[in-house]
């Protein structure tokens, strides 16, 4: 008929997911009831025992009894206000006539409520959005948590999607503040925008041009600079000069990186965030080292002799610490991450794959805890002289740990190998493991790269595209300015040339 239950299977098998408990017909009907045709143009109840509800231009109509269960909803305190000034702040709108309470909500999204306060059971509607049914029950004071569980997490996710996005919608929002900013800023402003932000402008592309130019001579300097080491004591002169020109180069490159971590750090609104970034601590190890060696320098030596021996000797006395310290230069490299977007998502994948990444190490932990044993018993007791020798040395657990973790992560460098049958027998199940081990988290891995790769990509694209429609409006505003500027009493000949010569050709 006209009016049928809410609880039937007409109602809102197109609405939900196939409920795991089958539904009763006519068990839920006096608990809520949806007006269809005369029934809701002319609606008889009893205000006292029964609510009407007009929600977005659809009625509904049940018992108040059937909100004792909903003590926090919205429907519920609306029962217990006795003033119109009540009854305002809990609805759109009241007839004192009908007793009606509007509002202006959308009538999808509640029907799944309705459905959840006549039957118990909270799903999502196919035909709404999750993110908006989300805030329909807030609206509503349903908790989300007595939503079913698949549902429950399909509605979390869309909502951290939705609040994800909202917070990149703001981040544009202040970059296109700043580059509007940047336009009508001072110099310093002007140069920390370019510094910062390589799509900011001409500036900002030149600059992250000769950020990568210095990063790649730096590399290739102290790549060079390990070669000529083993010709130092060949011929004295020759090296002291190609020391020199080396230091000269690093310095240089040096000086460079510094005067950009210092405009970036000045131009950087929140400092402390400035200096907890990755790629900022990166900036900081790779800088400081050639500082900290030049002061070791000049505390024996003149600048002089700085110069000419490049720090040699004091390198020589302070040891190993200093030449890690020397070392820590090829940090530079990730100052590419900057400008690159495949590092800038290998950077990103890596911080947000580390739950997947903490499964892979517990995974070959187990194995190397497994496999270690065994091998171990099996060399020990069925190839005791291969187990003694110092080049196989499965003469421990401990000893076999090496031989597990090249195996399991199928590498295989052929320095231990199992001579038993048995041990190879262990050998072969532990690299098939290794297999399965490695492919479980890396597909999770790659989907996440993936998507991290994309999200970049677009975000690429869409600066760019704000760059592009600030310098359109920049360019808009001067062309305004400029017919601004020009006399208004221009005549017509000056305007359009040779109207009044019947030759001429437009």
């Amino acid at each position: 008929g006209p009016n049928s239950s809410l609880s039937s299977d007409v109602s809102f098998s197109h609405l939900f997911f196939e409920s795991q408990v089958p539904t009763v017909k006519g068990l839920y009907f006096h608990r809520g009831l949806r007006l269809r045709g005369a029934a809701a143009s002319h609606p008889f109840i009893d205000p006292a025992v029964e609510a009407l509800v007009n929600v977005g231009g659809t009625r509904y109509a049940f018992p108040w009894s059937t909100l004792d269960d909903f003590p926090q909803s919205r429907l519920s305190r609306l029962h217990s206000c006795t003033t119109l000034r009540e009854i305002a702040e809990f609805c759109d709108d009241y007839d004192e006539t009908l007793r009606e309470f509007y509002f202006d909500r959308d009538p999808l999204a509640f029907r799944a409520i309705f459905n959840y306060l006549a039957m118990g059971k909270l799903r999502l509607a196919q035909e709404v959005c999750n993110a908006a049914l989300h805030c329909e029950l807030v609206y509503w004071g349903i908790n989300v948590k007595m939503m079913e569980p698949c549902c429950q997490h399909r509605m979390v996710s869309t909502v951290e999607e939705v609040a994800e996005h909202e917070r990149k919608e703001q981040e544009w929002r202040e970059r296109r503040r700043a580059m509007r900013t940047t336009l009508k800023g001072g110099f310093c402003h002007r140069l920390g925008e370019a510094v910062e932000n390589p799509h900011s402008g001409l500036a900002g592309k030149v600059f992250a041009f000769l950020s990568v130019i210095m990063v790649m001579v730096t590399v290739v300097s102290l790549c060079i600079s390990t070669l000529m080491e083993d010709e130092d004591q060949d011929d004295t002169a020759e090296c002291s000069q190609t020391t020199r020109n080396f230091f000269l180069v690093e310095s240089v490159c040096v000086v460079w990186f510094t005067l950009e971590f210092v405009v970036r750090f000045f131009h950087a609104k929140d400092k402390v965030a400035f200096v907890r970034g990755p790629l900022n601590i990166i900036d900081a190890a790779a800088i400081l080292p050639y500082y900290i060696l030049l002061l070791l320098e000049l505390k024996d030596e003149s600048v002089q002799d700085v110069v000419a021996g490049a720090g040699k000797s004091t390198l020589d006395k302070l040891g190993l610490v200093l030449r890690v310290m020397r070392a820590l230069r090829i940090l530079y490299v990730m100052r590419l991450a900057r400008h690159s977007l495949g590092l800038q998502t290998l950077g990103l994948t890596i911080q947000r794959s580390m739950t997947d990444f903490g499964l892979l190490l517990l995974f070959v932990c187990v194995a190397i805890t497994l496999f270690s044993p065994l091998v171990h018993l099996a060399e020990s007791e069925f190839a005791p002289n291969a187990a003694r020798s110092p080049h196989l040395s499965f003469s421990s657990i401990p000893a076999s740990f090496w031989w597990t973790i090249i195996s399991v992560t199928t590498v295989g460098y052929g320095d231990m190998v199992p001579h038993s049958t048995p041990g190879q027998l262990v050998g072969l199940v532990s690299i098939l493991a290794g297999v399965l081990i490695l492919s479980f988290p890396s597909t999770s891995i790659f989907h996440t790269f993936s998507y991290t790769y994309t999200e970049l990509k677009q975000e690429r694209e869409r600066l760019w595209k704000e760059v592009r429609e600030a310098e359109l409006a920049t360019e808009d505003e001067e062309s305004m300015k400029e017919r601004e500027t020009w006399p208004d009493n221009w005549p017509e000949s000056d305007i359009l040339p040779g109207l009044e010569d019947p030759f001429f050709i437009a």
